[in-house]
């Protein structure tokens, strides 16, 4: 487990609490040396709002391209929404999230839910 490496599990789809909360923090905390890694993890709805908005992804490519925030999501809410290929033509890696996020959470792993 790394102390300095933030997971954000963000799941709620709302544009503004994406963008206003979830983008915001990854951007200065990173920005800010807060933490030394910051990983987004789109679960759930989040894994549609990503791949359907110009918004979100310009936000996504900005925190990734400038300061090195590495975007993730749950290949399994990707295939029930319909969205794996868009997801991974934008370069969000694609994976069961079940066993890491379990993992992360019995380590005590930097962990922030949306």
């Amino acid at each position: 487990m790394d102390k300095r490496h933030l997971h954000i599990l963000w799941t709620n789809a709302d544009p503004t609490t994406g963008k206003l909360m979830v983008m915001m923090y990854a951007k200065y905390s990173m920005r800010n040396h807060w933490w030394d890694k910051v990983t987004v993890i789109l679960w759930g709805a989040t894994t549609k709002l990503m791949a359907e908005s110009e918004e979100m992804q310009r936000e996504m490519a900005a925190l990734r391209e400038e300061l090195g925030v590495e975007f993730v999501g749950c290949v399994t809410c990707a295939r029930e929404l319909g969205v794996v290929e868009r997801l991974e033509a934008l370069g969000v890696e694609l994976k069961p999230w079940g066993p890491p996020l379990t993992e992360l959470l019995q380590t005590g792993a930097p962990l922030l839910s949306v």
